[in-house]
């Protein structure tokens, strides 16, 4: 074997090696006889010929109307009527007289603290008494010495300058006590605290035998009111929806637990930071709660905007609900309907339905979609 015949055989192998890896490799194109399978547009429905005419057409008409927004929310306390029960003498609670969730009335007797700021209070009153006492006899004694000529108007000045001073740490003693709450004349060891206004108590953070106070390790508010005459409606807005809210625009509020006792707030309040994940800002409304309003309470609130906008309106058979969104039935051919998604706004006089999006007035739809859908389905 030559050299000439060993070169071209091995040119010859490796040929065919480079070609059977080409082919396990591939070019990335689909075999000649692949097809594609196409998957049919489920909305399209095809109705036979003879019975296109039991769907008779509707056009769509249109309506002026002011655009509306929805946002859900809950039952909020107005925070500046929250006021905080603080007792301003230091001791144990002995005694409460009311609980979480009571209602109560200004003045009315929440609880009773033993103290031993009294008992310091009333010392301190007591020798203040006495010294201002004493002053006040070395002062007149001074003056009946100083018209005799036994003393100097100094000595005078100075007994009058000590007669005021006691005077001045009296009143002081007397206002102490009754920032306490004590009676002077009846002095006792237990302080009364009271309700700061009327309300209803939304937290509660002593029991009997606790501490209370500022300075012990209890907590120094005892109870916190809430005034709920006027209540807070906390909604959610999405960004896309912030500017089509103002300060002071009105809202209608529905509520859950009683869906037949609408009432009407308005805005107080556009949070100026959105969560960042939800990216919602919270938007508060101010409403005057009747009385059957609970805090944490769901409610939606709808937002009537100033300017107006055009809508189709359809007859209200013409809206199918399916699977919680609103379809209607368009003709695409001569017996072919395509089922659409709107979304449905409010359901008007005549039995008639507005179309916020989804369907232009001049359109026409399937007069009755719960007929077509169901023909469809057979």
């Amino acid at each position: 074997m030559t050299f000439l015949t060993v070169a071209l055989t091995t040119f010859l192998c490796f040929a065919a090696l480079s070609g059977c890896k080409a082919k396990e490799k591939g070019d990335g194109a689909p075999p000649p006889n692949q097809q594609v399978i196409r998957v049919a547009d489920m909305n399209l429905l095809t109705i036979d010929a003879n019975d296109v005419a039991k769907f008779p057409l509707a056009a769509a008409t249109q309506i002026e109307s002011a655009s509306e927004l929805t946002a859900t929310g809950s039952v909020f306390p107005d925070i500046s009527r929250e006021v905080p029960v603080i007792s301003l003498a230091n001791g144990r609670v002995v005694d409460i007289k009311a609980r979480l969730d009571d209602n109560v009335r200004k003045g009315q007797l929440l609880l009773k603290v033993q103290s031993p700021d009294i008992t310091s209070a009333f010392n301190a009153y007591l020798k203040a008494a006495n010294d201002e006492q004493l002053a006040h006899k070395a002062f007149v004694r001074a003056d009946d010495l100083l018209k005799h000529g036994a003393i100097s108007q100094a000595q005078l000045e100075q007994a009058e300058d000590t007669a005021m001073n006691a005077k001045a740490d009296l009143s002081a003693a007397e206002e102490q006590l009754q920032i306490l709450g004590v009676n002077k004349s009846h002095p006792s060891s237990v302080v009364n605290v009271y309700a700061p206004i009327s309300g209803v108590i939304v937290a509660q953070n002593v029991t009997n035998a606790a501490a209370a106070g500022v300075s012990l390790s209890g907590s120094a508010t005892a109870f916190t009111i809430a005034d709920l005459s006027t209540v807070w409606i906390v909604c959610d807005v999405y960004e896309n929806d912030i500017s089509r809210l103002q300060p002071g625009q009105e809202a209608k509020i529905k509520f859950n637990a009683f869906p037949d006792r609408p009432l009407t707030g308005r805005i107080s309040d556009i949070g100026p930071i959105l969560d960042p994940s939800m990216r919602t800002a919270k938007v508060r409304i101010e409403v005057r709660n009747p009385g059957f309003l609970k805090l944490g309470m769901f409610a939606a609130a709808t937002f009537t905007s100033k300017s107006k906008e055009i809508h189709a309106v359809v007859p209200a058979e013409a809206v199918l609900h399916l699977h919680d969104r609103d379809w209607v039935f368009v003709p695409v051919g001569s017996n072919q309907f395509k089922r659409t998604e709107v979304h449905a706004g409010r359901i008007l006089d005549g039995s008639r339905q507005e179309i916020l999006s989804g369907l232009q007035p001049g359109q026409q739809v399937i007069g009755n979609a719960l007929l077509m859908e169901t023909a469809g389905n057979q």
